[in-house]
């Protein structure tokens, strides 16, 4: 298991090194989004993952790989936004967001090595396609839920779902970075 944390460690890395470089370019210009909004840049994301995976025709020269980095950055945008609220001032010091997202990818990891072990790493048997529909059956209960004003009877709350979806991607992400090392030439 600790392989899967190092592991998630690095996917996380990277994605935060995109995260910083875009808040280089457009600052927190996100802060102004609600909610809703976020969940649905991520479905748009996801949506265009399932077209890719059930179609031979790709349009748009991007990878699957960099929609799961949006994924990822979108599910911690919005877990900021959750405890932040929308803002209609998007020059927030840097640090203090990127500070934020440590926080959240911390404990998205931790969430993770707690489910990965009660569910014994079921996620490295399972297609990156099956993850990818539980993202987006994550996503769609998300929108349910921000529908419902945030008000559940017995589910867990929108935070519980960015987490699952942040980690869904990583787990995504992982495979494909196991799928390349598999394929690299051997010297």
């Amino acid at each position: 298991m600790s392989k899967t944390s190092e592991q998630f460690g690095k996917i996380i890395n990277e994605c935060r090194d995109l995260f910083s470089k875009k808040m280089h370019d457009y600052g927190a210009a996100w802060r102004v989004l609600r909610p809703s909004s976020i969940t649905d840049q991520i479905y748009i994301k996801v949506n265009r993952i399932r077209t890719l995976q059930m179609t031979d025709v790709k349009m748009i020269d991007e990878s699957e790989e960099g929609e799961f980095i949006a994924i990822v950055n979108y599910s911690i945008i919005g877990l900021i936004q959750l405890e932040k609220g929308l803002s209609n001032d998007f020059n927030e010091n840097p640090e203090d967001i990127l500070n934020l997202y440590d926080k959240y990818s911390a404990e998205a990891q931790a969430l993770m090595e707690k489910k990965n072990h009660d569910y014994g790493e079921a996620w490295r048997d399972m297609r990156i396609s099956s993850i990818t529909d539980l993202i987006y059956q994550k996503v769609l209960r998300t929108k349910q839920i921000e529908d419902n004003h945030g008000q559940t009877l017995v589910s867990e709350g929108l935070d519980a779902n960015y987490f699952d979806m942040l980690n869904y991607a990583v787990f995504c992400l992982i495979k494909f970075s196991e799928q390349t090392i598999a394929t690299e030439p051997k010297n």
